[in-house]
């Protein structure tokens, strides 16, 4: 029977080659057909339409917290599934053709325990080739086992990296992050220097980003540990930042920085999208409406920033926000991330201000003047 063989031939190479391009290929794959990009969008879609049905944001981010991490683990399943089902019909190919040849369900139980290596020998082969393929197959599963190990520890240090520069953004852009609050915190004695620091640490973090999230796009997928935070987020507040600083602010200290800081974000927006396809939709909202533009202005000239209001330095800013901001909408839409605002409409308080205990009593407003460094 050598159209069972081929077929098991061809599913086993297939998902093999599926795990070498996702787990040990270190660079985005550009073929148009693959089961993982498959898998992954048959199970996105469906959830990120449960999600929607949620009417509590808290709860619908909790839902989608769980995506990351059992994708991940259904898509090794499934590898592993796939694997037996092919060595079954090897299994089922090579048997003898006489009273004695096995069902195709037997042949799927010898595939499966020897896969895992069970050794329970009520099951065994009886001719060369499939004492070969039992070998064979029984290497792999130690293979398999050893790729899930490694694959693991690879993606939860990307995810840790990553979290650790957006959790570092609450204190300096405030939660959400957002540019306004960013460059106001930034104003006064010593803010300057601490500026173009953060701008320069977030070019390389922004980098790491899009080395590890096109390398391992199921990153992406992972939610960071507060609703109101998002790698997302902090990509459009160092943005939107770096715009202002570009376009907006006179003698701006950290104008080349922010040059280079746009440029490595803007690239990690761009290619992102184009790893999960997300196209630019032609409906992008505007996220700098007449009013909010008259508060941003303001709220940097109080902040002590010499701001230019003409019309070169306008058409700038608008040309730059069309540079990444439908990017920036695809992806919010595609991984059901919320973008923020250029500025809030009122003031929240920062995740590092609040407890459960501080909620309880009423110790989570922002009780610690002193500790606000901005007001210089």
């Amino acid at each position: 029977m050598i159209i069972p063989a081929i077929l098991g031939a061809a599913i086993i190479a297939g998902v093999l080659w599926e795990a070498f391009e996702t787990v040990v290929l270190p660079r985005r794959v550009a073929r148009r057909f693959r089961i993982t990009r498959l898998v992954y969008r048959s199970m996105w879609f469906p959830w990120r339409a449960i999600a929607h049905a949620h009417t509590n944001p808290k709860s619908r981010e909790t839902f989608l917290s769980y995506f990351g991490p059992l994708s991940i683990l259904l898509l090794f399943a499934i590898w592993a599934a796939s694997i037996i089902f092919g060595f079954g019909l090897l299994y089922y190919s090579a048997s003898p053709h006489d009273f004695t040849h096995p069902s195709f369900p037997t042949c799927l139980y010898l595939s499966g325990t020897t896969m895992f290596t069970l050794g329970l020998g009520d099951v065994v082969p009886h001719t060369w080739f499939e004492r070969t393929l039992a070998v064979a197959e029984s290497g792999l599963g130690f293979a398999f086992l050893a790729l899930v190990l490694s694959y693991l520890p690879v993606i939860y240090q990307a995810f840790s990296r990553r979290e650790v520069n957006i959790v570092l953004l609450d204190a300096r852009a405030g939660s959400p992050p957002t540019a306004a609050e960013l460059l106001r915190r930034h104003a006064g004695l010593g803010g300057a220097v601490a500026l173009e620091q953060l701008l320069h640490d977030w070019e390389r973090s922004s980098a790491d980003i899009l080395e590890s999230h096109v390398s391992y796009p199921s990153v992406s997928y992972f939610r960071s540990q507060h609703a109101n935070e998002s790698w997302l987020a902090a990509l459009t507040t160092i943005l939107d930042a770096s715009t202002l600083l570009l376009a907006a602010i006179e003698n701006a200290p950290s104008a080349r920085q922010a040059r280079l800081t746009f440029a490595m974000c803007r690239h990690t927006v761009v290619d992102l999208a184009q790893v999960f396809g997300a196209a630019p939709p032609a409906d992008v909202p505007d996220r700098l409406p007449a009013a909010d533009f008259k508060r941003l202005f303001a709220a940097l000239k109080q902040a002590g920033f010499q701001l230019r209001e003409d019309d070169a330095s306008r058409e700038k800013f608008a040309k730059l926000r069309a540079m990444y901001e439908p990017y920036l909408e695809a992806l919010s839409r595609f991984l059901y991330l919320q973008v923020p605002p250029w500025i809030l409409a009122s003031e929240i308080v920062d995740n590092w201000r609040t407890s459960a205990w501080g909620r309880i009593s009423g110790l989570a407003s922002s009780d610690h003047p002193e500790l606000d460094d901005h007001t210089d």
